[in-house]
């Protein structure tokens, strides 16, 4: 199962828009996937004491990641990087073993030009980091607020076409990285 992780706690987002998408994407290669949006954190998940203390509601999380067999990340920029409540529910995860090993490809939106080119990068760091397996392709959704249809379709023809390619191949990455 490819768990697609919509990396925001923002209501209504268009990330989760863009997951929604990815989702029919990545079923029409025929993979078995599930959403995982961070809307739905605990808001105790967001507090100091979650470190040494799990808060309740948190276990449907890390239920998640440990059945995953690979990641399909959506990243959205938030001031030049990825959100605080992404890094926050990675930090959660159980370590080492949380990501270790999953192929992980990782999609950007940002409302200006360059997609989350930044946040992307950034969050494959911290992914290398938890041992997990880089895809070599991603795709960075410039201007999103004009990229999404009613909906949640990419309007833009390269951008889909990228995608396709994309989730085709990263099918095929994570039968290989992980039968």
């Amino acid at each position: 199962m490819i768990l697609i992780i919509s990396g925001t706690n923002r209501q209504k987002s268009n990330s989760i828009r863009l997951a929604r998408h990815c989702q029919k994407v990545l079923e029409s290669q025929n993979a078995a996937t599930e959403i995982l949006d961070l809307a739905h954190l605990p808001v105790e998940a967001l507090s100091p004491t979650a470190y040494a203390q799990k808060p309740e509601g948190w276990a449907p999380f890390q239920d998640a990641i440990n059945r995953a067999k690979a990641v399909w990340v959506i990243v959205p920029e938030y001031n030049g990087s990825f959100p605080g409540a992404l890094k926050m529910f990675i930090d959660l995860l159980e370590h080492p073993n949380s990501l270790k090993g999953l192929p992980s490809a990782f999609v950007g939106l940002a409302s200006g030009r360059w997609g989350a080119l930044r946040a992307v990068e950034q969050l494959e760091m911290v992914f290398q980091y938890r041992y997990a397996h880089l895809f070599n392709e991603r795709l960075f959704v410039p201007a999103v607020h004009n990229m999404l249809d009613d909906q949640d379709n990419l309007t833009d023809p390269e951008l889909t076409g990228f995608l396709n390619d994309m989730a085709r191949n990263f099918v095929s990455y994570s039968k290989a990285v992980n039968p």
